[in-house]
């Protein structure tokens, strides 16, 4: 475990540069004094790593210095042919580049270490996309991508809830989320988040932009998630729900609606249950409540309750009718 760090400390060094020693820590998941030793280790060991106090400081190694240790355990080896969706690679047009790597990749490892990524790669497929959803057109996605990777600006003609909008962007990097391509650029003084989806034309201009230093898209797709997130839940309905319900709630809804229902659940005499769960709108939380069907009973809010019993009369009707 310990070498396998002194290894991880230089691998980051080289392609980070410099990092001071709670970086490190952070990133291994490790005490600062643990680094301390393995730095001192490394400088035994003859590594020309050096370090510098101060606000600006921390570790770096010697200028010119690459070291070769870039040996793959076994899981390294097996965990490579899980990290890479095809499916994304190939709307980016590098499938046969994918498919190509994995086979230097195959020839390159030992035997033994081969057989094993062989077998990950017969056992495992990973299928981002959800269910019952068709593949997104993406005439634009290689045009964004080379724009995020030669830093160029973006004119788009956009389908934003308000319509067709045209934005100036400056993209910043792409997102792969349950299947869907998402574009973060900075348009005027705010970054936002685009469906590629639906941009609907785009020229590359030659114009470029500057990158601002330290950005995280992951870090910045986190925050983006959990506003959100947020913004979804705004509200909260009471519902009694059948033993069945309960099951096809767990089946339909979203882990964080599962989550509320499972948290506020009350069992009532007559064998069902009553839940709090959040709702991001009376009209959004119409359609949801209506795939439950006869095992769900909402009681409040009284506007969704009536908008229920609205929709539930009005389907009669037209089935009486004809």
């Amino acid at each position: 475990m310990r070498a396998s760090r002194l290894v991880s400390i230089l691998l980051l060094l080289q392609t980070r540069g410099r990092m001071t020693a709670r970086e490190l820590a952070e990133r291994l998941e490790v005490s600062v004094r643990t680094i301390y030793r393995d730095v001192e280790s490394l400088h035994t060991a003859g590594v020309p790593l050096y370090g510098d106090a101060g606000t600006n400081g921390g570790y770096q190694l010697l200028d010119g210095y690459r070291t070769r240790l870039t040996g793959l355990t076994s899981d390294e080896a097996e965990s490579l042919f899980l990290a890479g969706l095809p499916g994304p690679a190939a709307e980016l047009g590098l499938g046969a580049v994918v498919t190509a790597a994995q086979l230097k990749l195959m020839a390159a490892l030992p035997v033994e270490l081969r057989d094993r990524a062989g077998r990950v790669r017969e056992r495992f497929h990973l299928d981002a996309p959800a269910w019952y959803r068709e593949r997104d057109p993406l005439p634009f996605l290689p045009a964004v991508a080379d724009a995020v990777w030669r830093e160029r600006v973006l004119d788009v003609r956009y389908k934003s809830w308000k319509g067709e909008v045209t934005r100036r962007l400056e993209p910043y990097g792409l997102v792969v989320k349950a299947g869907r391509w998402y574009l973060v650029a900075r348009s005027g003084e705010h970054v936002r988040t685009y469906r590629v989806w639906q941009i609907l034309d785009l020229v590359v201009r030659e114009e470029a932009f500057t990158r601002p230093d330290g950005f995280d898209l992951a870090a910045h797709w986190q925050e983006y998630l959990t506003e959100f997130q947020a913004r979804l839940r705004q509200g909260e309905a009471v519902a009694r729900l059948t033993p069945r319900g309960m099951d096809r709630l767990r089946e339909m809804m979203t882990p964080g609606v599962v989550s509320a229902a499972e948290t506020t659940a009350r069992p009532l005499p007559d064998g069902r249950t009553e839940v709090t769960l959040p709702i991001e709108s009376v009209e959004h939380a119409l359609g949801e409540f209506l795939r439950l069907g006869a095992d769900v009973e909402v009681r409040s809010p009284v506007e969704l309750r009536e908008r229920v019993i609205a929709t539930l009369d009005d389907l009669t009707a037209r089935y009486r009718d004809t």
